[in-house]
């Protein structure tokens, strides 16, 4: 039997939910405490969290694949949150041993859940940062380490620019990450819309503000502006839960996000 994954104990961290740890109980993972499970059972009720929590997982392994298939060997995951099972590394060392891959979070607590579970990884690490600081990231030493920029690299955006508010800009803070990689390098986005399951978004944002953040869906112009610069991949900007799907998946967590993948423009 696998040996269960150490728990890292963060000071003040248990007291109320944390996001990356709900992520992590949604998808099987041992990386949450007993507040999250209770908010997770309950959320679960509430609205099915756990099935846009998949859908969002499923996406994400799909689009990877795809860029390690391309011969993309550099991966930077922007707002990972725990890297537990089946997130990047799992998937592209699967194609390639030799991929290596940069998870990048500004929460001390899930950096230092990461770092637990990577610390043995000479391919894979966790840079503590904000994805918002373009030269926090690519200036950190695990990122220096493990990424050469001057090779293509896949900028993995799944699920982190509805934490961005319409203040932060997020088309710029995309742009600047476009501006750091080499063409030919890819864009993996996936975005929160109320486009075409409003209600579910709603009881979403609702979940997110009692977990004490503030989620900010963007409909499917937004989305496809984030790919300025970048040649979107057929079928374009679709919803997450049918990108690259076998068979059709009408489930309405399939609808709560756009995703896409764009291949960086000389």
């Amino acid at each position: 039997m696998q040996e269960r994954p150490k728990r890292v104990s963060a000071g003040g961290g248990v007291e109320r939910p944390n996001l990356a740890r709900l992520f992590d109980y949604y998808l099987g993972g041992a990386h949450n405490f007993a507040v999250d499970r209770e908010f997770a059972e309950r959320s679960i009720k509430f609205f099915a969290a756990d099935d846009a929590a998949r859908t969002t997982r499923s996406f994400l392994r799909r689009a990877v694949h795809l860029c390690a298939t391309a011969g993309i060997r550099q991966f930077l995951d922007l707002g990972s949150g725990i890297p537990t099972a089946g997130n990047v590394h799992e998937v592209v060392e699967r194609v390639d041993p030799s991929c290596r891959v940069v998870y990048v979070d500004n929460d001390a607590a899930t950096v230092a859940h990461g770092r637990t579970m990577l610390r043995t990884s000479t391919t894979a690490a966790v840079v503590h940062a904000d994805v918002r600081d373009p030269d926090a990231v690519l200036n950190a030493p695990e990122t220096a380490r493990l990424l050469d920029l001057d090779e293509p690299v896949a900028v993995v955006m799944v699920g982190i620019l509805p934490y961005l508010s319409d203040d932060d800009r997020p088309a710029d803070v995309v742009a600047k990450y476009r501006e750091a990689v080499v063409p030919g390098s890819r864009l993996v986005v996936s975005h929160l819309t109320a486009d075409l399951e409003p209600e579910m978004m709603g009881k979403l944002v609702h979940l997110g503000t009692l977990a004490g953040t503030t989620l900010t869906p963007r409909g499917e112009a937004a989305v496809a502006e984030l790919f300025t610069g970048f040649d979107v991949l057929a079928p374009g900007v679709v919803p997450a839960g049918t990108w690259h799907q076998d068979g059709e998946d009408t489930s309405p967590s399939s609808c709560l996000s756009y995703g896409a993948v764009g291949v960086r423009l000389p």
